[in-house]
């Protein structure tokens, strides 16, 4: 009777308190401001509000922030995956270095990062300069926004699948190779369905970063209305004009639709757990 007593307490008592203080945290941070903003984008009459967010320079920001994002967390799904790889499963001279500059982007400011990018890709910049020779330019395009999206995006991916790449265990990849097995079928059938659930929670991350950053990409973009205005943008404009109703409107769009891709990518990932696990 005592050993199933002791089966059902848990090893760290306190769930009542700490799942109190869970709530509440998240109630102050994230629920109130959120509810207390779609509370106030309620007072607008549908016209007001369809108005707002239909306007032909913010729908050319939705395409922008959207498809720039879904680009960049794509490009950091591949290489990002790539890169975790590297880190795991080789030694190499620098390695210890090349995973520090990994989380480079979580400790620089944004503002820093999108100076340094427009230096290094502007026309006169130590990269741009040469592609400018070639008819491509980065700073002040759509290019340059991606690549503004996708340096904030790459420790996301990087961090997420690398934990994962260290718990496989290289049995599995021997067993599959001493059953005739090939590099691309051991890929296939072991280690993609492993890390599929990693990949897909650091691709939403990284498209959640991606779609609501605004310092990195203010700078190298150029803000060029119909070109390449990011959303973010126009929604600090409307504020700094005093136009809390427009920029309510556009910021429940962003939130909705980030909310209902992020529901997709996580549906797909728990799908993925369960058809894997």
């Amino acid at each position: 009777m005592s050993s199933i007593t002791l089966a059902k307490r848990r090893v760290i008592p306190g769930f009542g308190l700490t799942m109190g203080f869970t709530l509440l945290y998240m109630g102050l941070v994230f629920l109130i401001p959120v509810g207390a903003f779609l509370l106030y984008t309620t007072t607008m009459s549908w016209e007001t509000f369809w108005n707002a967010i239909s306007q032909r320079q913010v729908v050319a920001s939705y395409k922008l922030s959207f498809g720039g994002s879904l680009i960049a967390a794509t490009i950091n799904l591949v290489f990002g995956g790539l890169v975790a790889w590297v880190l795991v499963r080789y030694k190499f001279p620098g390695k210890r270095l090349v995973d520090a500059l990994v989380d480079l982007p979580f400790a620089l400011p944004t503002a820093v990062a999108g100076i340094a990018l427009v230096t290094l890709y502007a026309s006169t910049g130590w990269v741009g300069q040469y592609l400018d020779v070639f008819g491509i330019r980065v700073a002040y395009t759509q290019l340059g926004v991606v690549i503004a999206l996708t340096y904030i995006g790459l420790p996301f991916v990087v961090r997420t699948v690398q934990p994962v790449l260290e718990d496989l265990e290289a049995e599995l990849e021997e067993a599959s190779a001493s059953l005739g097995a090939d590099r691309l079928t051991t890929i296939r059938r072991v280690i993609f369905p492993a890390l599929f659930p990693a990949l897909l929670t650091g691709y939403a991350l990284a498209f959640a970063r991606a779609l609501g950053e605004y310092g990195s990409v203010v700078f190298i973009s150029g803000n060029l209305p119909f070109r390449t205005e990011i959303t973010p943008l126009l929604i600090v404009a409307k504020t700094e004009q005093y136009d809390y109703h427009g920029a309510a409107a556009i910021g429940t769009v962003m939130l909705v639709a980030a909310f209902l891709m992020l529901l997709v990518i996580n549906g797909l990932q728990w799908w993925a757990s369960r058809r894997h696990g």
